[in-house]
């Protein structure tokens, strides 16, 4: 099942998701007269900034809610709705930049296939998404919660989650070189709770359920992730990232 996005969810209570995407930015570290692709822009907030160094830049989203938003937000900037495991680009780019994006597209091979031959010889892919290990007890906690309301097995994880070596393989598989990867925790506060976290990302769970099952699972939920997740009365996202450069 394809996640179905609120942008208007996202953008409310979901900030952090941009506003941590900031230091990749500085790795990016876009320049006047460069053309840049922006994988998964969502809302826009990295596009402009990417804009605002003077690099002509496109954004790119697969869902249309996400780009009108991005739109409304940013009407000067070019945004359109496109999966990227179907981009057709050809050596346009002199960099592809992505932020918790990747982890949504599966196959990941289409995707890397197509940000290579998106980018110009000798052009740059800057990434940040979830890495191995990311959101672990979220997840086990979701499972529990989904098999103590419908006493079924939960559905399949929609999210690609990979370590280092796995993913600088794929990488290299396309012609990119890495120059530079990295796998590290990121705890990140949920200003919306979790509850609002899995109201935003856990479509997959939701989807199934009806209502009186939703606030079931969600109290279930909350009640197995509290001893990890819930800390001095704030609950924390246990989110584990892979940040990689890598050229052409």
């Amino acid at each position: 099942m394809a996640q179905e996005w609120n942008a208007a969810l996202y953008q409310e209570s979901h900030g952090f998701v941009w506003q941590l995407g900031q230091d990749l930015l500085a790795m990016l570290a876009p320049q006047s007269g460069e053309s840049i692709l922006d994988v998964g822009c969502g809302t826009g907030q990295l596009t402009a900034a990417i804009a605002r160094s003077g690099a002509a830049v496109t954004g790119i989203d697969a869902s249309a809610a996400m780009v009108g938003e991005a739109q409304r937000n940013f009407p000067n900037i070019a945004f359109r709705v496109e999966d990227v495991r179907r981009m057709t680009h050809d050596t346009e780019f002199d960099a592809v930049f992505s932020n918790a994006a990747l982890h949504w597209v599966q196959p990941p091979d289409a995707a890397v296939a197509a940000m290579a031959h998106a980018l110009k010889p000798g052009g740059r892919l800057v990434v940040e998404f979830g890495g191995r290990g990311n959101v672990a007890e979220s997840v086990r906690a979701a499972e529990a919660a989904w098999k103590s309301v419908t006493a079924t097995p939960p559905p399949p994880l929609p999210w690609y989650y990979p370590g280092i070596a796995e993913y600088s393989s794929l990488l290299e598989t396309h012609g990119l070189e890495v120059t530079f990867a990295v796998l590290f925790d990121r705890p990140t506060r949920l200003e919306g709770g979790l509850a609002r976290w899995y109201e935003m990302f856990g479509g997959h769970w939701l989807a199934g359920l009806n209502a009186q099952q939703r606030a079931a699972f969600v109290a279930e939920a909350e009640r197995q992730a509290a001893p990890k997740l819930l800390l001095d009365g704030v609950w924390m996202a246990d989110y584990r990232r892979l940040r990689v450069m890598a050229r052409k």
